[in-house]
């Protein structure tokens, strides 16, 4: 069973906001009680007004630096970045974590952010579809740009990297035009881990066929949808074992959790509340050891071989 925990950074109107001494502090905790990884967000989940101490990709920056083994995954809207930026800093990311980061891509639409970004009126719900799926296939082309054994850094020969190994993208889309490839080296994961979220019925066939982890947010069909995604990704041509499935769970439904069928793990969804923390962190991951549910990634062991997924990229 592999076990992940959501931390909503974003505090809302009169609740106190966690600074990061206090986030290092709790994720090295959940690191120590053998957490697969943490998923963190800084925006209210219920598009409520909210303020967050950090963006989540810095934080993720900062977190790799004191941590050893843990995944560490960071939502980043569809809406508020251009899908090269958005690639290169994951992949950026993944080089300074040693292989530990995912991209956590939810497919709900926040109109407050749409209004930042030069769309007040947002988009219609078709629309944000279409446009998000053609900007995670970007994000993913580019981080398949670059073969293993690419870069050759060559210098006697002059020769930086394999121009046979390197894959442009030349995109050209409905809604966006790119190039490539990445200026970053490779993903040691070959690509950073893909966490989707917030799916409708409309966009499981998509997660299905991209995604290397869902997020599953309704507990009482759990059984029942984990299997339903297994079955899509097989009829899909993957390897339904490739689709990892989390379900999301309150701490105080923990059996209810136990007793899911059609899943790989539990996923804990916290708010942005110091005391929650400090009870999560006091009476469940003690538990969470004790029943033998938490173990920790070996160490040099990448996200994606502690998930027990397929290398992402090209060999």
């Amino acid at each position: 069973m592999h076990l992940a925990i959501s931390l909503d950074i974003a505090a809302t109107d009169g609740q106190a906001g966690l600074d990061f001494r206090r986030i290092a502090g709790f994720v090295r905790k959940a690191e120590a009680a053998g957490v697969d990884m943490v998923v963190v967000s800084d925006t209210a989940a219920n598009g409520a007004r909210s303020t967050s101490p950090f963006e989540a990709t810095t934080l993720l920056a900062a977190l790799a630096t004191l941590t050893e083994r843990i995944g560490l995954v960071a939502g980043a809207s569809t809406l508020a970045h251009q899908p090269y930026n958005l690639a290169r800093r994951f992949a950026s990311l993944d080089i300074i974590s040693h292989g530990r980061i995912g991209w956590n891509a939810t497919m709900v639409q926040d109109p407050r952010q749409a209004a930042n970004f030069s769309r007040p009126e947002g988009f219609s719900e078709g629309d944000f579809r279409r446009r998000a799926e053609e900007f995670i296939g970007i994000v993913q082309g580019l981080w398949r740009g670059w073969d293993a054994d690419a870069l050759l850094f060559d210098k006697s020969g002059g020769r930086f990297h394999d121009p046979q190994k390197m894959h442009l993208l030349d995109h050209k889309g409905e809604c966006f035009s790119v190039r490539g490839p990445l200026n970053v080296a490779r993903s040691p994961q070959g690509t950073p881990v893909l966490v989707m979220s917030g799916l409708s019925e409309a966009d499981l066939d998509f997660a299905t066929r991209v995604a290397d982890v869902v997020l599953l947010d309704e507990q009482p069909s759990a059984g029942v949808a984990g299997d339903d995604l297994k079955r899509r990704a097989l009829a899909a041509g993957r390897k339904p074992e490739t689709l990892k499935v989390f379900v999301t769970v309150a701490a105080e439904r923990l059996e209810a959790g136990f007793d899911s069928n059609g899943c790989d793990g539990l996923n804990f969804a916290l708010p942005a509340d110091l005391p929650s923390l400090e009870a999560f962190a006091d009476r469940v991951l003690p538990e969470l050891q004790r029943r033998g549910l938490a173990q920790s990634a070996r160490a040099e062991a990448t996200l994606r071989q502690h998930l027990g997924l397929e290398a992402g990229g090209k060999p």
